[in-house]
């Protein structure tokens, strides 16, 4: 029986337990009171439990082994490859959690990030994690009115972008874009 399949069934035969396992194997600030809540169709995962996504991507593996490994690989259109090392992942979330501050995120108010296929995009998307701000990825091929819709509809107080992105072989504007769309955007 190949893993999968042993892992399957141990999935179906005793849900709780199954990811009760999976998750133990995370760091949780706070502990979980019960692994799942089933009131059908309502699920509720983890109550109780407090953990956050950015701590468990990076900060809990510096002090491992694993602080000499690449915490993420990218191949970027241009042929360019980025293999950042942990510590560099990390003190990038932490410059982007202070620059998205500075321009007004803060816990529990979205984020916008319009990013092309970069490795700043996970770091950003991590970054709001770390402060607990919630994020929405937005499409960069959006024109400057159809980002003022999904600005001012997921209530973003800031907007994480770059100067620009390939996409089929040609570059795409991003910032410009941004730059018009915030102007019209309520405050």
């Amino acid at each position: 029986m190949a893993e999968y399949e042993r892992m399957y069934e141990e999935a179906e035969r005793d849900p709780e337990k199954f990811w009760g396992d999976a998750a133990s194997q995370l760091h949780w600030f706070k502990p979980w009171d019960k692994v799942r809540e089933w009131d059908c169709p309502w699920a509720k995962w983890f109550s109780g439990g407090q953990l956050n996504l950015s701590y468990n991507c990076l900060d809990r593996h510096v002090a491992t082994w694993r602080r000499k490994q690449g915490g993420y690989h990218l191949g970027g259109r241009t042929g360019r490859r980025a293999d950042p090392d942990l510590p560099a992942a990390s003190a990038g979330s932490l410059q982007v959690r202070q620059r998205t501050q500075i321009v007004g995120s803060e816990k529990g108010r979205p984020g916008g990030d319009l990013y092309g296929h970069v490795s700043g995009f996970a770091i950003a998307m991590l970054a709001c994690a770390r402060i607990g701000a919630p994020h929405t990825i937005i499409f960069g091929g959006f024109s400057a009115n159809a980002l003022v819709d999904r600005i001012t509809d997921s209530q973003a107080c800031c907007v994480v972008t770059q100067d620009g992105s390939y996409r089929r072989g040609s570059e795409v504007k991003l910032k410009p874009a941004v730059d018009e769309a915030v102007l019209s955007c309520p405050r």
